[in-house]
């Protein structure tokens, strides 16, 4: 699924280290380490009338993912809620705004792997977009299954939100050649991980069922899905749920920031039944309506 471009986004202003910039003459040093390496981390925040929905779980996990690969000068979080604001009042955003929020290991004083290299602390970037949800949540989305495979943590820990995307970049590359819209992975065992940008929910005799985080990030919009079964009496699980098993569900959703909740029409040559089915309206009513409370989302937006 390509998406089209937004005519509105034409003139936005992004922030580079706390320096507002049109999106044409914003520069990232060469020397940075997201461009050396792809050593950065970064979070999909929604904008929901003014509101960032659940900004506290996605900064928390950005530090994790900050912390387990040893950044130092790392932006406090007050800094980085303050030039959200910034921005988000430069390009008079309020509703139906998607936002990427990156930190970098930082500027390299030579150009290098070695993290040793680096001793000015970390850079970070904010690019707000208008961006309603990406997926037709009516029609729903196609996915094929891929070859490139999601790695446990002895070979590249899923929890770590990198902007390092080779594996999800390959296997979007599938499914385009596929004629797909995204590409449905498995990990290395061949057991369901997620797909090149969204978590996996199946749902079987009326239970909810997705994969573990073994070899997937633990995702904020996952985590939400997951609350809102609990809430409601829904039943589900999570569970290493082999590929054979999927084409046998009665529903297939997939969830993430940029998509909501989002209904899977066809895996493969699977077509399925009615869509979306009626545990995934029920779903993706829950999480509409959670979007709407609140007390789910930081006010940056007076």
């Amino acid at each position: 699924m390509l998406q089209p471009q937004n005519p509105a986004n034409a003139d936005i202003l992004v922030n580079i280290n706390g320096e507002l910039a049109h999106r044409d003459r914003a520069g990232v040093s060469p020397f940075d380490s997201s461009v050396q390496n792809g050593d950065a981390v970064w979070e999909g925040l929604r904008l929901y009338d003014g509101r960032l929905f659940r900004l506290d779980a996605h900064l928390a996990r950005l530090r994790r993912s900050a912390e387990m690969l040893r950044y130092e000068g790392y932006p406090g979080e007050d800094r980085l809620v303050a030039e959200l604001k910034r921005t988000l009042a430069a390009n008079s955003m309020r509703d139906r705004v998607h936002i990427r929020l990156t930190v970098s290991r930082g500027v390299k004083y030579t150009s290098g792997l070695d993290p040793r290299i680096n001793r000015r602390g970390c850079s970070f970037f904010i690019l707000a977009e208008h961006k309603p949800p990406v997926y037709n949540n009516t029609a729903g989305v196609s996915l094929v299954t891929v070859r490139q495979r999601r790695p446990f943590a002895d070979v590249l820990d899923q929890h770590i939100h990198s902007c390092n995307q080779l594996t999800s970049i390959l296997a979007k590359m599938e499914a385009n050649a596929a004629g797909a819209d995204d590409a449905l992975m498995l990990d290395t065992e061949g057991m369901l991980a997620e797909t090149n940008a969204t978590h996996v929910f199946i749902v079987k005799d009326g239970v909810v069922r997705t994969s573990t985080t073994r070899a997937c990030p633990e995702g904020i919009t996952r985590a939400a899905v997951l609350e809102l079964c609990a809430r409601h009496g829904q039943r589900f699980e999570e569970a290493h749920i082999p590929a054979a098993e999927l084409a046998l569900a009665d529903e297939m959703f997939v969830t993430g920031t940029m998509g909501e909740i989002t209904p899977v029409r066809r895996l493969d040559a699977h077509e399925f039944g009615a869509v979306p089915g009626p545990v995934t309206a029920r779903v993706s009513a829950w999480f509409r309506e959670l979007t709407r409370d609140p007390a789910q989302g930081t006010l940056v937006v007076d």
